[in-house]
């Protein structure tokens, strides 16, 4: 089976806020796994559901996993929320829907984290450095915010030209225009 296409920016779906999840169905349950292949695949260690062009509160994380290991520890979290935040960070963040981009963005240390998981059981997760940073940056997601919308305004303009830029570049190459 084919993975699930990545949305990139400036794909307006992006941009949509999500609505909850009402119930967990095995339709429901497909998604997450394909989700968890399309993070894996791409390679990454966080997946919002509206970056596979699905708009619903569902976030797959697995902030333990790299490349190079073959042990992987997912979460799946239906209906996340950030209930609790506390102190001050600044991660260096790239994002799968933002390609060909890295910037310092601002976030809380901490964060408590209420969710359901597959099975509807509630979750409660206090998270700290980068699980608590991949908590945010995938609840964004579900926001319909992106972490270029949490840097400087010079910054972001200088990368949504660079992407604009691209984005003409592919279509001429697309239809046989000059290099």
């Amino acid at each position: 089976m084919a993975l699930r296409e990545v949305l990139q920016f400036p794909n307006k779906f992006l941009r949509e806020k999500s609505d909850p999840v009402d119930a967990i169905t095995d339709e429901f349950r497909t998604l997450a796994l394909d989700m968890l292949d399309v993070m894996y695949d791409e390679p990454g260690i966080g997946l919002a559901a509206p970056q596979v062009g699905v708009g619903i509160r569902l976030i797959v994380v697995d902030t333990q996993w790299n490349e190079d290991s073959a042990e992987r520890n997912p979460l799946v979290l239906v209906n996340p929320e950030l209930t609790e935040r506390s102190g001050n960070n600044t991660w260096n963040e790239a994002c799968l829907s933002v390609p060909d981009f890295r910037a310092d963005v601002p976030r809380s240390e901490f964060v408590h984290l209420s969710a359901h998981d597959l099975d509807g059981r509630a979750v409660e997760i206090d998270a700290e450095g980068i699980q608590s940073v991949c908590f945010q940056h995938e609840i964004d997601h579900l926001d319909g915010i992106l972490f270029i919308d949490r840097i400087s305004h010079l910054k972001r303009e200088m990368y949504v030209r660079k992407r604009r830029k691209q984005l003409r570049q592919e279509e001429l190459e697309a239809v046989g225009g000059p290099d």
